[in-house]
């Protein structure tokens, strides 16, 4: 993965698609819009890394609509998506995304039957658009962004096992969000483990977080400091009971000392040829489906229970449910927000959602077959990209994605969008600057590129 083979993001391409006109005013503000997908990233990740706290402090200082502050830069973020790479860019892919999101907004609205709903899961889909608006973006020219990256990674381990200590005033808080009454995760037991959440409003949230800021970090650092600090994360992550994500960490670990250890000129193509093998992470479901859907895995294992019940209703009772409400689905998806939060929360066929713990799965049943096409066309666009960062991050949201549905917190979609932004790469800024892979260096030592 990216921090496989440690050393910065070495994107080849350096282009600006976003026009200067002459106008100043005007030049102004393309210019801040060049820069609006970095400080929503920024903010998302803060927001949601310590949910639980914020929204503490929010309430109970009346400033409960700063939380929506990221959700208005993704919403820029989404009008600077459709300037860059559709009016300005012009690529087709750009123009029917945009186009057959709006489709399936309008879809969901039918599905879910509430304009709340709808509104709902506009908000949810948002932050998608930030992370497809890093498309030919060099995430490491934004030193400051990965800085405050890292503080997050080291906060987030303070806050895990600090609450093993002492109450946090925000753990069982309830606040209201757009009707709906809300609740930041208790601290709980599962077979004698305590679920702890430190700042975030949940313990997968935290373990989420101190995994995808390690991962981030450890692109840049040395492996010295990889192997003193993946144990340091290993053991917050056992603090809130996530055992899908300390696995997860330990296989990025893995994955990074074998690359690492590669020959300078095999270790590029060994990251990309891991990313296009992580795609195969879609047919786990499907293969685990086949072989024991029907079969009582937790009679013989009882850790196995959380697996069972995604084999025979997480994965299978969406479709069920899909043919009886909107047959039509299996063409079109049954749109944005179903099977999602916006179902759970602003729903008409509440009695009918079941949490969809697969992002593919998820995604498939709102969009239907075009996802399938967009996925071929993100496969071909991985296979050319030279972007050490989104090769790392398609790797590891892959691997985390078989077991969770990553649009919540919002920084995993949007992790998930940013890995796939390259697709919007091809007619985006003209011809692109041609690289031999060999020469991308992965050496910490060495930030650039060599043109072939």
């Amino acid at each position: 993965m990216t921090g496989l083979a440690h050393a910065g993001t070495l994107t080849v391409d350096r282009f600006e698609p976003i026009p200067h006109p002459e106008d100043p005013a005007a030049a102004s503000f393309w210019a801040s819009f060049w820069k609006v997908e970095a400080l929503a990233l920024f903010l998302y990740f803060y927001r949601d890394a310590f949910a639980g706290a914020l929204r503490y402090y929010f309430s109970i200082t009346k400033l409960d609509a700063l939380w929506f502050v990221p959700d208005l830069l993704a919403m820029l973020c989404i009008l600077a998506f459709v300037q860059r790479y559709v009016i300005q860019g012009k690529s087709l892919i750009a123009i029917l995304t945009v186009l057959y999101m709006a489709f399936s907004l309008y879809i969901g609205y039918i599905f879910l039957g509430k304009v709340a709903g709808a509104a709902s899961s506009l908000k949810m889909i948002a932050p998608v658009f930030v992370g497809f608006c890093f498309c030919g973006r060099d995430i490491g020219n934004y030193r400051w962004l990965l800085l405050s990256i890292h503080v997050i990674f080291y906060i987030t381990i303070v806050g895990i096992i600090a609450s093993a200590h002492m109450h946090l005033p925000w753990v069982g808080f309830s606040y209201e969000s757009f009707g709906s009454t809300r609740e930041a995760g208790r601290l709980w037991w599962s077979q004698a483990d305590q679920r702890l959440a430190g700042f975030a409003a949940d313990s997968t949230m935290a373990a989420f977080f101190v995994f995808i800021t390690f991962v981030l970090t450890s692109i840049r650092r040395s492996t010295w400091w990889c192997l003193f600090w993946a144990p340091v994360g290993m053991y917050a992550i056992k603090l809130t009971t996530s055992k899908t994500t300390m696995g997860l960490l330990a296989i990025y670990m893995v994955c990074l000392l074998l690359i690492r250890l590669l020959p300078e000129g095999l270790k590029f193509p060994a990251l990309r040829r891991m990313a296009l093998l992580s795609f195969l992470t879609i047919l786990v479901p499907i293969i685990l489906m086949i072989l024991f859907s029907g079969v009582d895995l937790q009679r013989t294992y009882p850790s196995l229970f959380s697996m069972q019940d995604r084999i025979n209703n997480s994965w299978q009772l969406p479709f069920i449910y899909m043919s009886r409400l909107m047959p039509l689905g299996f063409v079109t998806g049954c749109g944005i927000g179903c099977f999602n939060y916006p179902q759970q929360l602003f729903s008409n066929v509440v009695s009918y959602y079941v949490p969809v713990d697969n992002f593919y799965i998820g995604t498939y049943l709102m969009f239907g077959p075009a996802f399938v096409a967009f996925m071929v066309c993100v496969f071909y666009a991985i296979s050319k990209t030279t972007d050490i960062y989104k090769l790392t991050v398609l790797i590891v949201m892959n691997l985390f994605a078989i077991t969770v549905l990553a649009y919540g917190p919002a920084s995993g979609l949007l992790m998930l969008g940013f890995a796939f932004s390259e697709v919007f790469r091809e007619k985006a800024a003209g011809k692109p600057v041609l690289v031999d892979p060999a020469s991308v260096s992965l050496d910490p030592s060495s930030l650039t590129t060599r043109p072939a």
